[in-house]
């Protein structure tokens, strides 16, 4: 009986050992990491960049490694411009950029990127994304590309930096000011400004030989580290542009992820939003305190005046409407939320 009974034991025991090492591969496949390479719109050096490795790491750690996103500066595998058709090929599976860049594939993309002169918080454009629709808008615009925007995040309200004050609508006239393409452009022409394009790593120079008086390009941090307050002594916050960064996967390679990681980044991409928005609005208040310091107040405009310039970046709003359908779409919702904000009558 003894015997027998050991018999059984050692043959269950070897069964047993036999199912572990056959079931083995499936659970070595299973814990595979899928590795993606993702390129950012920032440079290295910038605390937005930065801020995507953390959310990079946060990720590959809440994962257990399934999951590495790889990330990478502007320019390091493809131009800054090219990054979509680099993701929708496959050449990227990721990217964090700014949609406004494809305007070109459809107006409707810079209406949802930067609702210029609109928005006063990143607040107030998030839940447009996430409760009024915007982020659906953004998704089917992407669809066409095979790329999937799995959320947005924001650096914060931008400041721009002149050489001499800029504290009413009058005072852009005459002033040769780099700003992108666009809404922000097209408002500034009217105001009296020339408009001049150049990519942000001209502007420091073109301030310093005088090719432009002013510049649009971030936050008042991210002015102060491209070295802009060393020529332009007035950075002016006004509520102009808030841009949206989002982050989009091409869509074969969404697909390919299992159930638990596709909500895995979907709430870590919030996670991102707001520590980004914060350690920006940190940075800055350290640099407003720094340029005070010696001598460089940072102003604000009253809102006096935000309303002059708001009105006639309505007029604009509504002309960029008439392009396509989805800038016809992304205004109409857009104008209706800030309505119900109060933002604009």
């Amino acid at each position: 009986m003894a015997a027998s009974r050991r018999k059984f034991l050692k043959a269950a025991a070897v069964a047993s050992a036999g199912g572990a090492i056959a079931g083995a591969p499936a659970i070595v496949r299973a814990q595979q990491a899928t590795t993606w390479r993702a390129q950012t719109l920032w440079s290295a050096a910038e605390l937005t960049h930065k801020c995507f490795e953390d959310f990079c790491e946060r990720v590959k750690a809440a994962s257990n490694g399934r999951l590495v996103i790889q990330p990478f500066a502007a320019g390091s595998v493809t131009g800054v411009f090219e990054s979509l058709d680099a993701v929708s090929a496959g050449v990227l599976q990721a990217q964090a950029s700014w949609p406004g860049y494809w305007t070109g594939k459809d107006a409707g993309l810079a209406v949802i990127s930067d609702f210029v002169f609109g928005y006063q918080h990143p607040w107030q454009a998030e839940a447009w994304f996430y409760h009024r629709g915007g982020l659906n808008m953004l998704r089917q615009a992407y669809a066409k590309y095979n790329v999937y925007p799995v959320g947005v995040s924001w650096w914060g309200v931008e400041s721009i930096v002149s050489k001499k004050q800029i504290a009413r609508m009058e005072d852009f006239k005459g002033v040769k000011f780099r700003s992108p393409q666009g809404m922000t452009a097209e408002i500034l022409t009217k105001l009296g400004a020339s408009i001049v394009v150049l990519p942000g790593g001209e502007v420091y120079s073109a301030l310093d030989k005088g090719v432009v008086d002013a510049a649009d390009w971030a936050t008042v941090s991210m002015n102060q580290r491209m070295g802009f307050h060393e020529i332009a002594k007035y950075p002016t916050k006004l509520f102009h542009s808030m841009p949206i960064q989002e982050f989009a996967v091409n869509m074969d390679a969404w697909k390919k992820l299992p159930d638990d990681l596709k909500a895995l980044l979907h709430t870590a991409v919030r996670e991102w939003t707001w520590d980004q928005v914060q350690r920006v609005a940190v940075d800055d208040l350290r640099v407003v305190r720094e340029l005070a310091a010696k001598g460089i107040k940072a102003a604000q405009w009253p809102e006096s005046e935000m309303v002059k310039i708001r009105a006639l970046a309505q007029r604009t709003w509504e002309e960029w409407s008439k392009k396509t359908p989805l800038a016809k779409q992304a205004y109409d919702s857009q104008l209706a939320w800030l309505k119900e904000l109060g933002v604009v009558a």
